[in-house]
């Protein structure tokens, strides 16, 4: 198996506008092609609205930019019934949930009850308004942000928000010589406006399916289950991960695999995504968090711990 060349254009694409930022991007378009939703947590201005712009260009996809705020509602997300004055009826009118990209800007400003407007979409695709569900466009994908540095006015996202996330990543700073590059190429004009279309949302779509049916040995598969495993035993861990999380490290290893052209899913990939797509499912003890131990670094311990399929 080769990379798909409808991909690397789009990858390129991508790399023109966020510069010296390969992982970022690739972390995205394994989001994307293994059906997940993305995380974005850094600080402002590194890139991550354009990287969301972009990659809705490039797939010539429908974006939507919802502004998490504190008095946002859940029906500012998703829609509500108006009343027709003349005709005497109620229509629903979407929100901005029914696009193919929806970048959830600083997410964990909007309050709980608005943050859980979003699980229901993310997890089945699909919206319920009084009573009526409303299907969401295919493709769908969510990429959320979240300044980690900055707490006032916040409301930390809870577990169950969390989990419907496949990925949690940064994007972090570029190099000088990047930055220097990337400043004179938007001297006039912003470079996401020139990303060009690279592919359709029909052709995502059969990349996700071909994700799907990438080869997962039986001993990669077990060296998987035994880091999610050993996560539900640490001892400085009150919660371990779920079913869910380990559903979620399988796909995102396939797509993983695929982005890089190959045709099976290898320990490297489990290796990898293992804290990207599980640090954010689990939960520290007291003792530990206030130890100073970082569920990246549970998790790390762990993958050293165990002995690697060949």
């Amino acid at each position: 198996m080769t990379k798909n060349p409808a991909l690397e254009r789009v990858r390129a694409g991508i790399a023109r506008v966020l510069r010296g930022k390969p992982e970022a991007i690739e972390s995205v378009l394994v989001g994307l092609v293994a059906g997940g939703h993305v995380l974005f947590e850094d600080v402002p201005g590194v890139g991550k609205t354009t990287l969301a712009k972009a990659l809705s260009r490039s797939f010539e996809l429908k974006l939507s930019r919802v502004q998490l705020t504190p008095d946002l509602l859940p029906s500012d997300i998703l829609g509500a019934q108006v009343l027709d004055p003349r005709a005497g009826t109620f229509t629903f009118h979407r929100g901005p949930i029914f696009a193919n990209v929806v970048l959830a800007d600083e997410i964990n400003r909007a309050s709980p009850r608005t943050q859980s407007a979003l699980l229901e979409a993310m997890s089945e695709g699909q919206v319920t308004v009084d009573d009526v569900t409303h299907a969401l466009p295919r493709p769908f994908f969510v990429i959320a942000t979240q300044n980690p540095s900055d707490y006032h006015g916040t409301y930390p996202l809870p577990e169950a928000q969390l989990d419907r996330f496949m990925l949690r990543v940064g994007v972090g700073y570029p190099s000088e010589a990047e930055e220097l590059a990337m400043v004179f190429a938007q001297q006039r004009e912003s470079a996401v406006d020139h990303v060009e279309v690279a592919a359709t949302g029909d052709e995502l779509i059969a990349m996700q399916r071909e994700v799907q049916a990438l080869t997962v040995s039986d001993g990669v598969g077990r060296y998987l289950l035994a880091i999610v495993r050993g996560t539900r035993q640490h001892e400085h861990l009150d919660v371990g991960v779920s079913p869910r999380g380990t559903i979620a490290l399988f796909r995102a290893c396939q797509g993983r695999a695929y982005v890089r052209g190959r045709a099976y899913v290898s320990p490297e990939d489990v290796q990898a995504l293992a804290s990207p797509v599980l640090a954010h499912r689990v939960q520290l003890t007291p003792q530990a968090r206030y130890g100073g131990v970082a569920a990246e670094a549970v998790i790390g311990k762990l993958l050293a711990s165990l002995p690697v399929p060949t």
